[in-house]
């Protein structure tokens, strides 16, 4: 497959912004979001189904990935979201209160939109997964770790995104 638009909607419930590429990563004019505040995350993946209808109209939707910031203890890896999993992941919004619900509604809303696609989840918390006990524990009790307390680490997609290009652009250092 090649890339033939990616995009990012910013400001969502607030005054939404669609930025858009081309495949070729040239920007192209985004369709102006819905007037007034309050736009939710069905509408912004509306409007992004817009935009991919007018420039790719015999396009079809397969899979949609999606960051989450938050895996918790169970998820490491990219996984599979059906109901189950996305049960799951909303256990762990006290630990992310200002991040996890609303990587979740955009998973509901594209899970509605597109529902014979693949939703794959990504998440901030994987790349640190691999640390040792001792590095993952706070100084509490060890009854506030078996419930999920305990330093996760987070940007890991960014993270590990920067370690594999440098391991290629500079392997030597």
């Amino acid at each position: 497959p090649r890339m033939r638009l990616s995009g990012l909607v910013e400001r969502i419930g607030e005054a939404p912004i669609l930025s858009a590429r081309d495949g070729d990563g040239m920007p192209i004019a985004a369709p102006a979001a819905a007037a007034g505040a309050g736009v939710d995350h069905a509408a912004a993946v509306a409007q992004v189904l817009d935009l991919v209808k007018a420039r790719h109209p015999e396009a079809s939707i397969d899979a949609v990935g999606h960051r989450v910031v938050h895996g918790g203890p169970v998820y490491a890896a990219p996984t599979l979201v059906d109901d189950a999993a996305l049960a799951e992941l909303e256990r762990f919004e006290p630990f992310a209160p200002l991040h996890q619900p609303h990587n979740l509604a955009g998973v509901r809303a594209a899970m509605r939109a597109f529902p014979s696609a693949i939703q794959v989840a990504c998440f901030d918390t994987a790349f640190h997964r691999s640390h040792p006990f001792v590095n993952d524990t706070f100084a509490l009790p060890r009854a506030y770790f078996d419930k999920g307390v305990r330093r996760y680490g987070f940007h890991g997609l960014s993270y590990d995104y920067i370690s594999g290009t440098l391991a290629e652009q500079a392997p030597t250092l």
